[in-house]
């Protein structure tokens, strides 16, 4: 007889103990190495056992793990200061998820409109194929069916518009109309990037109409697109931000960005969080951007992004049955499979390799930023043991 179980039978695991880990790999109980490409979904950005990200949290560990946003918490201002430095924002807010992140933004949008005397903009402009979260209003804003089914009526005030679609975008902004959320990249839906051009064309939109530009660089920030954020690379800037994942290198940590004349209209009591911002989670904050916001570190991985995706493509004529294409931007890359995509996953796995699926039929291949030459070559080997073994079934 089985173990009896008592969590929530959510999730479908593959029967691996992963009990270490050393950069970009992982060791199980019977300690088999495995290649990680998938970091913790994007968030094990340092990878595992960084000696910065270890004492830091050593250190943490030995002071105040808890006060409540009722104090003054440590290394928060140091923590926002350095994001606002870095980006267009120019105040913080902390949480512990990215659908937190984007909780703070989606409300701060509303407020903003409902103190400047336009209490009717409340809907927001989403796009098909978005992930913003798992909450009730975040799944909402996503959009996808199959995370709204069972749950009670959808929640208002999200337009769900057709991805690329501009003529129906201008067509859905009116006076009821409070921002535009768009993620640079769609990572769960499939790794399809957003064209510059078209980033720009958002921002002069919400110009023309008074109206907030919002992104979510949950998965895409923190140096994972080979910039800060993945938006920098086509010289625009929105109103607010949601930011995750890398940012807490594995401890859980988000943060909404917002410009000033956005912030202020989150005044004292209008939102909050007990534990967001707590000491342990800007010690580690602080440490990831230590290392992030090194000289070189951000070209590093461009440099090896994209050297990676050069290796990657490379398997599209190898595998002309099994792979479509390449996509995505730095080390946020993903493979269209003519396949199953699930079916490659688990064959990769079988050799030692961990990616992770994602919509369109897309794998998603997100190493730790801080993966070496030597790494990439090994993935690559795994890779092809891993489709030649798929190709093999499909041949018996």
């Amino acid at each position: 007889m089985g173990k009896e179980q008592h969590t929530f039978d959510i999730y479908s695991p593959p029967k691996i103990e992963f009990v270490r880990g050393e950069g970009a790999r992982l060791y199980d109980a019977d300690n088999r190495e495995y290649m990680d490409c998938a970091a913790g979904i994007a968030v094990n950005c340092l990878g595992y056992g960084h000696p910065h990200m270890v004492e830091s949290l050593k250190k943490a560990a030995e002071g105040i793990w808890h006060l409540s946003n009722l104090f003054e918490i440590p290394g928060q201002q140091k923590l926002a200061t350095r994001l606002c430095d870095n980006t267009f924002a120019d105040r913080v807010f902390f949480t512990n998820s990215g659908a937190e992140a984007m909780e703070c933004a989606i409300k701060t949008a509303r407020r903003y409109h409902f103190e400047t005397g336009n209490p009717d903009r409340v809907n927001i402009l989403t796009f098909e194929g978005a992930f913003h979260g798992r909450t009730i209003a975040t799944v909402a804003a996503g959009g996808n069916e199959k995370y709204l089914e069972g749950f009670g009526p959808k929640a208002p005030g999200f337009i769900s518009l057709p991805f690329g679609d501009h003529e129906a975008l201008k067509a859905a902004i009116d006076e009821t109309t409070a921002a535009i959320l768009v993620e640079p990249v769609q990572g769960e839906g499939g790794v399809r990037e957003v064209p510059g051009q078209c980033l720009r064309g958002l921002r002069e939109l919400c110009d023309e109409h008074g109206i907030l530009l919002m992104f979510d660089e949950v998965q895409t920030g923190v140096a994972r697109s080979g910039k800060l954020f993945a938006h920098q690379w086509h010289d625009v800037e929105p109103d607010l931000m949601g930011i995750a994942k890398g940012i807490g290198g594995g401890f859980p940590l988000g943060a909404c960005l917002a410009r000033e004349e956005v912030a202020i209209a989150m005044g004292p009591g209008t939102h909050g969080s007990t534990y967001g911002g707590n000491p342990l989670a800007m010690a580690m904050g602080n440490a990831v951007l230590d290392v992030v916001l090194e000289d070189g570190f951000v070209e590093s991985v461009n440099d090896k992004a994209i050297v990676f995706r050069q290796y990657l493509s490379e398997l599209l004529d190898t595998y002309p049955d099994l792979l479509e294409d390449v996509r995505g931007s730095g080390l946020l890359l993903g493979m269209k499979a003519k396949v199953p995509n699930v079916e490659l996953v688990a064959a990769l796995r079988d050799q030692g390799l961990l990616v992770v699926a994602a919509g369109s039929n897309v794998i998603r291949i997100l190493p730790p930023l801080v993966v070496n030459d030597e790494d990439m070559r090994e993935i690559l080997n795994r890779m092809r043991a891993g489709l030649d073994a798929y190709q093999a079934t499909m041949a018996g």
